[in-house]
């Protein structure tokens, strides 16, 4: 069987990682493609540097992020902020589908927070049949079979809450993700901590950012497991999944090809 090619879609260069990175590890390791995208260049999240210096620091982290695993790491370059669901930046994404030709998308819901999460996850999702159509974007040649689509978790609740379809126990791979996410330092120890207002202090000292990390961040991993108990019980049985501490949670987009349920084990890196 040929390894799974699967692309996650995020709005800014860190969204992938957070909601994605375990999964990613888990695909690297049984031998699936895995690409990270991100639609902003991640330019406007910073209290004290410029948005050109700030929008290359994230590259940077970006490129060091995605070596952590090997894997395949792009930023589409759409300022920071200004994303729409634009025609310009669909036919730009289904060029860029059709060329990877992945297997599985994952982007964010339509109901988020961010106007940047809510347009890509609306770009993403119009990409969907369009990437088989011939006569759209005549210039890159179509997919023969629409990929799957599937979203990525966040907590909003209307219009409709998030729906868990598969639950990933990440577990095994959470050092891999903590030293992702450690390499995006001008978010993780600079700007959301400002922004949240983070009663904590940084450490200056590297080793002690890690463990800060974990520490202040555990709580925001976790944020899926409570919603995705139940399934996590269906996929690793009720005595394992009682002793799950971290999870990444999907739900399958109803605009993408449909896969079957003895599928997800394929499309996802479960038993």
């Amino acid at each position: 069987m040929a390894p799974l090619k699967a692309l996650v879609i995020g709005a800014h260069p860190d969204d992938c990682e957070l909601l994605a990175a375990g999964t990613a590890a888990l695909w690297h390791q049984r031998g699936d493609k895995v690409r990270f995208l991100s639609m902003t260049d991640g330019g406007a999240g910073h209290h004290e540097m410029t948005s050109s210096e700030l929008a290359q620091r994230r590259a940077d982290e970006s490129r060091r992020s995605a070596a952590v695993l090997g894997i395949e790491s792009e930023i589409y370059g759409v300022n920071d902020g200004a994303v729409t669901p634009s025609i310009e930046l669909r036919d730009g994404l289904i060029r860029r589908i059709r060329a990877f030709a992945p297997d599985l998308i994952l982007t964010h819901r339509t109901s988020d927070y961010h106007p940047d999460h809510r347009h890509t996850g609306a770009l993403v999702q119009d990409t969907a049949y369009l990437v088989t159509v011939p006569l759209i974007c005549p210039d890159v040649p179509p997919l023969r079979h629409n990929p799957v689509y599937a979203y990525l978790f966040d907590p909003f609740t209307k219009p409709a809450p998030f729906r868990v379809d598969v639950a990933v126990n990440i577990d095994p791979v959470m050092p891999l993700k903590w030293s992702m996410l450690h390499e995006h330092a001008s978010q993780l120890y600079e700007w959301l901590p400002y922004i949240e207002g983070f009663a904590e202090p940084v450490p200056a000292n590297s080793a002690q950012k890690r463990d800060w990390l974990e520490r202040t961040w555990e709580p925001y991993l976790k944020r899926a497991v409570a919603p995705a108990r139940s399934q996590l019980s269906a996929t690793y049985g009720a005595d394992a999944s009682a002793k799950v501490q971290f999870t990444e949670a999907f739900e399958i987009s109803e605009f993408g090809r449909q896969p079957m349920p003895n599928e997800l084990k394929t499309l996802f890196p479960i038993p």
